[in-house]
Protein backbone atom coordinates (compact mmCIF):
# COMPACT_ATOMS: atom_id res chain seq x y z
CA UNK A 1 0.00 0.00 0.00
CA UNK A 2 2.88 2.14 0.73
CA UNK A 3 4.77 1.77 -2.89
CA UNK A 4 1.00 2.88 -4.11
CA UNK A 5 1.11 5.93 -2.14
CA UNK A 6 4.46 6.84 -3.14
CA UNK A 7 3.83 6.22 -6.67
CA UNK A 8 0.13 8.15 -6.41
CA UNK A 9 2.63 11.29 -5.43
CA UNK A 10 4.88 10.64 -8.30
CA UNK A 11 2.27 10.24 -11.17
CA UNK A 12 0.36 13.41 -9.35
CA UNK A 13 3.42 15.22 -10.09
CA UNK A 14 2.95 14.52 -13.94
CA UNK A 15 -0.44 16.26 -13.59
CA UNK A 16 -2.48 12.73 -13.72
CA UNK A 17 -4.94 11.81 -11.61
CA UNK A 18 -3.60 8.45 -9.66
CA UNK A 19 -6.78 7.39 -9.38
CA UNK A 20 -7.35 7.21 -12.63
CA UNK A 21 -4.00 5.70 -13.55
CA UNK A 22 -4.73 3.08 -11.03
CA UNK A 23 -8.04 2.11 -12.29
CA UNK A 24 -6.80 2.30 -16.13
CA UNK A 25 -4.16 -0.11 -14.77
CA UNK A 26 -5.58 -2.66 -12.92
CA UNK A 27 -9.27 -2.25 -15.30
CA UNK A 28 -7.43 -3.62 -18.30
CA UNK A 29 -5.42 -6.11 -16.73
CA UNK A 30 -7.83 -7.93 -15.21
CA UNK A 31 -11.41 -6.75 -16.97
CA UNK A 32 -10.52 -6.93 -20.72
CA UNK A 33 -10.17 -9.74 -22.43
CA UNK A 34 -6.96 -9.30 -24.52
CA UNK A 35 -5.39 -7.84 -20.40
CA UNK A 36 -6.80 -10.70 -18.81
CA UNK A 37 -5.05 -13.23 -21.15
CA UNK A 38 -1.85 -11.43 -20.93
CA UNK A 39 -2.13 -11.46 -17.42
CA UNK A 40 -2.60 -14.66 -16.77
CA UNK A 41 0.33 -15.73 -19.47
CA UNK A 42 2.81 -13.60 -17.09
CA UNK A 43 1.62 -14.76 -14.15
CA UNK A 44 3.05 -18.77 -14.99
CA UNK A 45 6.24 -17.98 -15.17
CA UNK A 46 6.15 -15.02 -11.87
CA UNK A 47 4.01 -18.22 -9.31
CA UNK A 48 7.70 -20.22 -10.83
CA UNK A 49 9.66 -17.94 -10.23
CA UNK A 50 8.42 -17.06 -6.87
CA UNK A 51 9.15 -20.43 -5.74
CA UNK A 52 12.37 -20.58 -7.12
CA UNK A 53 13.62 -17.68 -4.33
CA UNK A 54 10.64 -19.22 -1.78
CA UNK A 55 12.02 -22.58 -1.53
CA UNK A 56 15.77 -21.77 -1.03
CA UNK A 57 14.53 -18.81 1.37
CA UNK A 58 13.35 -21.99 3.80
CA UNK A 59 16.99 -22.89 3.69
CA UNK A 60 18.40 -19.67 4.38
CA UNK A 61 19.25 -19.04 1.46
CA UNK A 62 18.88 -16.43 -1.42
CA UNK A 63 18.55 -17.18 -4.57
CA UNK A 64 19.25 -14.07 -7.08
CA UNK A 65 19.62 -16.28 -10.05
CA UNK A 66 16.11 -16.90 -11.06
CA UNK A 67 16.56 -15.02 -14.05
CA UNK A 68 19.87 -16.94 -15.39
CA UNK A 69 18.19 -20.76 -14.68
CA UNK A 70 15.27 -19.16 -16.40
CA UNK A 71 16.96 -18.59 -19.45
CA UNK A 72 19.22 -21.65 -18.90
CA UNK A 73 15.82 -23.90 -18.71
CA UNK A 74 14.13 -21.76 -21.83
CA UNK A 75 17.11 -22.39 -24.00
CA UNK A 76 17.82 -25.82 -23.13
CA UNK A 77 14.03 -26.43 -23.97
CA UNK A 78 14.56 -24.66 -27.33
CA UNK A 79 17.47 -26.88 -28.04
CA UNK A 80 15.22 -30.17 -27.25
CA UNK A 81 12.51 -28.68 -29.45
CA UNK A 82 14.03 -28.23 -32.68
CA UNK A 83 16.06 -31.50 -32.20
CA UNK A 84 12.79 -33.11 -31.76
CA UNK A 85 11.05 -31.10 -34.90
CA UNK A 86 9.74 -34.30 -36.52
CA UNK A 87 8.78 -35.77 -33.24
CA UNK A 88 4.64 -35.97 -32.50
CA UNK A 89 3.85 -32.84 -30.75
CA UNK A 90 2.69 -34.23 -27.32
CA UNK A 91 6.35 -36.48 -27.14
CA UNK A 92 8.22 -32.50 -28.03
CA UNK A 93 6.13 -30.90 -25.52
CA UNK A 94 7.15 -33.44 -22.37
CA UNK A 95 10.62 -33.81 -23.32
CA UNK A 96 11.06 -29.62 -23.84
CA UNK A 97 9.39 -29.82 -20.24
CA UNK A 98 11.75 -32.35 -19.12
CA UNK A 99 15.06 -30.74 -20.43
CA UNK A 100 14.16 -27.34 -18.96
CA UNK A 101 13.43 -28.78 -15.70
CA UNK A 102 17.19 -30.02 -15.95
CA UNK A 103 18.46 -27.48 -17.12
CA UNK A 104 17.38 -25.08 -14.56
CA UNK A 105 17.87 -27.47 -11.92
CA UNK A 106 22.02 -28.11 -13.20
CA UNK A 107 22.23 -24.35 -13.39
CA UNK A 108 21.26 -23.89 -9.60
CA UNK A 109 22.82 -26.34 -8.17
CA UNK A 110 25.99 -24.98 -9.47
CA UNK A 111 25.06 -22.25 -6.83
CA UNK A 112 24.42 -24.78 -4.47
CA UNK A 113 27.35 -26.97 -4.91
CA UNK A 114 30.15 -23.77 -4.39
CA UNK A 115 27.87 -23.02 -0.72
CA UNK A 116 27.92 -26.50 0.46
CA UNK A 117 31.74 -26.73 -0.49
CA UNK A 118 33.67 -23.95 -0.55
CA UNK A 119 31.50 -21.55 1.19
CA UNK A 120 30.64 -19.34 -1.50
CA UNK A 121 27.76 -16.91 -0.71
CA UNK A 122 24.71 -17.99 -2.93
CA UNK A 123 24.16 -13.85 -4.05
CA UNK A 124 27.68 -13.79 -5.70
CA UNK A 125 27.40 -17.54 -7.86
CA UNK A 126 24.16 -16.44 -8.70
CA UNK A 127 25.09 -13.21 -9.70
CA UNK A 128 27.88 -14.88 -11.66
CA UNK A 129 25.75 -17.75 -13.03
CA UNK A 130 23.44 -14.96 -14.81
CA UNK A 131 26.29 -13.25 -15.99
CA UNK A 132 27.81 -16.78 -17.56
CA UNK A 133 24.37 -17.60 -18.89
CA UNK A 134 23.74 -14.57 -21.15
CA UNK A 135 26.88 -14.76 -22.78
CA UNK A 136 26.45 -18.70 -23.23
CA UNK A 137 23.30 -17.93 -24.79
CA UNK A 138 24.34 -15.35 -26.56
CA UNK A 139 26.92 -17.73 -28.36
CA UNK A 140 24.52 -20.51 -28.74
CA UNK A 141 22.02 -17.53 -30.54
CA UNK A 142 24.62 -16.89 -32.67
CA UNK A 143 25.88 -20.24 -33.47
CA UNK A 144 24.74 -23.59 -32.92
CA UNK A 145 21.41 -22.97 -32.25
CA UNK A 146 21.08 -19.64 -34.99
CA UNK A 147 17.55 -19.66 -36.87
CA UNK A 148 19.39 -18.09 -40.06
CA UNK A 149 15.85 -17.42 -41.41
CA UNK A 150 15.76 -14.43 -38.89
CA UNK A 151 17.53 -11.18 -38.85
CA UNK A 152 18.35 -10.93 -35.01
CA UNK A 153 19.42 -13.35 -32.97
CA UNK A 154 17.26 -16.45 -32.49
CA UNK A 155 16.34 -19.90 -32.11
CA UNK A 156 14.41 -22.05 -34.32
CA UNK A 157 10.70 -21.87 -33.67
CA UNK A 158 8.66 -24.66 -32.19
CA UNK A 159 7.02 -26.30 -33.92
CA UNK A 160 3.49 -25.89 -34.44
CA UNK A 161 2.50 -29.22 -33.01
CA UNK A 162 4.35 -28.71 -30.07
CA UNK A 163 2.98 -25.34 -28.73
CA UNK A 164 0.99 -25.28 -25.86
CA UNK A 165 -2.46 -23.70 -26.83
CA UNK A 166 -5.11 -22.08 -24.62
CA UNK A 167 -8.19 -22.97 -22.67
CA UNK A 168 -9.75 -19.49 -23.71
CA UNK A 169 -8.24 -16.79 -21.75
CA UNK A 170 -6.52 -19.22 -19.33
CA UNK A 171 -2.95 -20.58 -20.59
CA UNK A 172 -2.46 -24.14 -20.08
CA UNK A 173 0.72 -23.72 -17.78
CA UNK A 174 -1.18 -21.83 -15.22
CA UNK A 175 -2.85 -25.05 -13.75
CA UNK A 176 0.92 -26.08 -13.77
CA UNK A 177 1.75 -23.37 -12.10
CA UNK A 178 -0.92 -23.43 -9.46
CA UNK A 179 -0.61 -27.35 -8.61
CA UNK A 180 3.19 -26.97 -8.04
CA UNK A 181 2.67 -23.88 -5.70
CA UNK A 182 0.03 -26.08 -3.80
CA UNK A 183 2.39 -29.24 -3.76
CA UNK A 184 5.39 -26.93 -2.96
CA UNK A 185 3.41 -25.42 0.16
CA UNK A 186 2.30 -29.29 1.44
CA UNK A 187 6.01 -30.49 0.63
CA UNK A 188 7.36 -27.74 2.90
CA UNK A 189 4.47 -28.39 5.97
CA UNK A 190 3.74 -31.70 6.05
CA UNK A 191 6.87 -33.96 5.18
CA UNK A 192 10.29 -35.07 6.20
CA UNK A 193 12.15 -33.07 3.10
CA UNK A 194 9.88 -29.40 4.09
CA UNK A 195 11.57 -30.13 8.45
CA UNK A 196 14.88 -30.80 6.90
CA UNK A 197 14.56 -27.24 5.41
CA UNK A 198 12.76 -25.51 8.15
CA UNK A 199 14.90 -26.89 10.79
CA UNK A 200 18.23 -25.85 8.91
CA UNK A 201 16.95 -22.45 7.84
CA UNK A 202 16.02 -21.63 11.55
CA UNK A 203 19.00 -23.25 13.18
CA UNK A 204 22.05 -24.70 11.59
CA UNK A 205 23.30 -25.88 14.73
CA UNK A 206 20.20 -27.66 15.29
CA UNK A 207 19.99 -29.03 12.35
CA UNK A 208 23.69 -30.61 12.55
CA UNK A 209 23.05 -31.96 16.34
CA UNK A 210 19.77 -33.84 14.76
CA UNK A 211 22.16 -35.69 11.87
CA UNK A 212 21.03 -33.63 8.82
CA UNK A 213 23.20 -32.90 6.43
CA UNK A 214 23.58 -29.02 5.60
CA UNK A 215 25.62 -29.72 2.19
CA UNK A 216 23.55 -32.13 0.90
CA UNK A 217 20.31 -30.50 1.51
CA UNK A 218 21.58 -26.85 0.45
CA UNK A 219 22.38 -28.37 -2.93
CA UNK A 220 18.73 -29.94 -2.77
CA UNK A 221 17.14 -27.05 -1.91
CA UNK A 222 19.09 -24.88 -5.15
CA UNK A 223 18.43 -27.71 -7.40
CA UNK A 224 14.88 -27.86 -6.65
CA UNK A 225 14.55 -23.81 -6.98
CA UNK A 226 16.30 -24.03 -10.65
CA UNK A 227 14.26 -26.56 -11.62
CA UNK A 228 10.71 -24.32 -10.63
CA UNK A 229 12.71 -21.27 -13.19
CA UNK A 230 14.16 -24.04 -15.55
CA UNK A 231 10.19 -25.14 -16.09
CA UNK A 232 8.85 -21.48 -16.05
CA UNK A 233 11.54 -20.62 -19.07
CA UNK A 234 10.05 -24.24 -21.08
CA UNK A 235 6.98 -22.86 -20.61
CA UNK A 236 7.45 -19.63 -21.77
CA UNK A 237 8.96 -20.99 -24.80
CA UNK A 238 6.21 -23.34 -26.08
CA UNK A 239 3.69 -21.14 -24.92
CA UNK A 240 4.20 -17.50 -25.39
CA UNK A 241 4.36 -16.34 -29.16
CA UNK A 242 6.79 -16.16 -31.20
CA UNK A 243 7.89 -19.85 -29.62
CA UNK A 244 10.80 -19.55 -30.22
CA UNK A 245 14.19 -17.87 -27.89
CA UNK A 246 15.10 -14.24 -28.56
CA UNK A 247 15.98 -11.09 -26.85
CA UNK A 248 13.31 -10.52 -24.33
CA UNK A 249 11.72 -13.69 -23.49
CA UNK A 250 13.25 -13.45 -19.58
CA UNK A 251 12.08 -9.97 -19.54
CA UNK A 252 12.74 -9.31 -15.53
CA UNK A 253 10.87 -12.33 -15.05
CA UNK A 254 13.48 -14.05 -12.76
CA UNK A 255 13.79 -10.71 -10.92
CA UNK A 256 10.14 -9.98 -10.05
CA UNK A 257 10.45 -14.03 -8.90
CA UNK A 258 11.66 -12.21 -5.83
CA UNK A 259 9.72 -9.28 -5.14
CA UNK A 260 6.83 -12.23 -5.30
CA UNK A 261 8.97 -14.33 -2.42
CA UNK A 262 9.37 -11.30 -0.61
CA UNK A 263 5.98 -10.21 -0.81
CA UNK A 264 4.41 -13.71 -0.29
CA UNK A 265 6.55 -13.72 3.31
CA UNK A 266 8.52 -17.26 1.86
CA UNK A 267 4.91 -18.96 1.80
CA UNK A 268 4.40 -20.58 -1.60
CA UNK A 269 0.52 -20.48 -1.23
CA UNK A 270 1.52 -16.48 -1.07
CA UNK A 271 3.37 -16.85 -4.46
CA UNK A 272 -0.26 -16.74 -6.38
CA UNK A 273 -1.76 -13.76 -5.10
CA UNK A 274 1.59 -11.94 -5.38
CA UNK A 275 2.57 -13.42 -8.97
CA UNK A 276 -1.15 -12.03 -9.94
CA UNK A 277 -0.24 -8.45 -8.27
CA UNK A 278 2.72 -8.55 -10.30
CA UNK A 279 1.41 -10.05 -13.74
CA UNK A 280 -1.41 -7.19 -13.63
CA UNK A 281 0.66 -4.34 -13.35
CA UNK A 282 3.49 -5.64 -15.79
CA UNK A 283 0.12 -6.64 -18.64
CA UNK A 284 -1.13 -3.25 -17.59
CA UNK A 285 2.05 -1.00 -18.04
CA UNK A 286 1.46 -0.84 -22.02
CA UNK A 287 -2.11 0.53 -21.89
CA UNK A 288 -1.32 2.38 -18.90
CA UNK A 289 0.91 4.25 -21.26
CA UNK A 290 -1.70 4.58 -24.10
CA UNK A 291 -4.39 5.72 -21.83
CA UNK A 292 -2.54 8.26 -19.67
CA UNK A 293 0.58 9.03 -21.80
CA UNK A 294 2.38 7.80 -18.47
CA UNK A 295 5.76 6.12 -19.41
CA UNK A 296 5.38 2.33 -18.37
CA UNK A 297 8.31 2.75 -16.55
CA UNK A 298 6.10 3.84 -13.62
CA UNK A 299 5.40 0.13 -13.10
CA UNK A 300 8.84 -0.43 -12.50
CA UNK A 301 9.29 2.10 -10.46
CA UNK A 302 6.54 0.48 -8.52
CA UNK A 303 7.85 -2.88 -8.20
CA UNK A 304 11.19 -1.37 -7.00
CA UNK A 305 9.36 0.90 -4.37
CA UNK A 306 7.78 -2.55 -3.16
CA UNK A 307 10.64 -4.45 -3.31
CA UNK A 308 12.49 -2.02 -0.91
CA UNK A 309 9.39 -1.56 1.78
CA UNK A 310 9.00 -5.59 1.91
CA UNK A 311 12.90 -5.51 2.47
CA UNK A 312 13.23 -3.35 5.16
CA UNK A 313 11.90 -5.23 7.71
CA UNK A 314 14.17 -8.45 6.72
CA UNK A 315 17.26 -5.60 6.91
CA UNK A 316 16.60 -4.63 9.76
CA UNK A 317 16.52 -7.84 11.74
CA UNK A 318 19.47 -8.73 10.44
CA UNK A 319 21.57 -5.29 11.64
CA UNK A 320 19.95 -5.69 14.86
CA UNK A 321 20.43 -9.48 15.02
CA UNK A 322 24.27 -8.83 14.47
CA UNK A 323 24.21 -5.96 16.72
CA UNK A 324 22.65 -8.01 19.25
CA UNK A 325 25.47 -10.88 18.75
CA UNK A 326 28.31 -8.49 19.10
CA UNK A 327 26.78 -7.01 22.62
CA UNK A 328 26.52 -9.94 23.66
CA UNK A 329 30.21 -11.27 22.51
CA UNK A 330 31.27 -7.67 24.63
CA UNK A 331 29.69 -8.51 27.82
CA UNK A 332 31.13 -11.79 27.95
CA UNK A 333 34.98 -10.63 27.33
CA UNK A 334 34.10 -8.49 29.69
CA UNK A 335 32.81 -10.76 32.12
CA UNK A 336 35.79 -13.01 31.40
Amino acid sequence: MAAFLIGALLIRSQGINPAYAYQSLFSYALFDGSGLTATLQKMVPLVLCGLAVTIPLRVGLFNIGGQGQFMVGAIGAAAAAYALRSAPGSVTIVVTMVVGVLAGSMWASIAGLLKAARGVHEVIATIMLNSIAGGLIDWLLNGPLADKAVPYPASHAVAGAAQLPSAGVVPIGLPIALVLAVVTAWVLRRTTLGFRFETIGRNRHAALYAGISIRATTILAMGIAGACAGLSGAIELVEVDPYRYQDGIAANLGFDGITIALLARGNPLGTIPAALLVAAMRAGAPHLGFDTGLRPEIVDMLLATTLLLVSLPLIAKLIFRRHAVKSSGLASSWGA
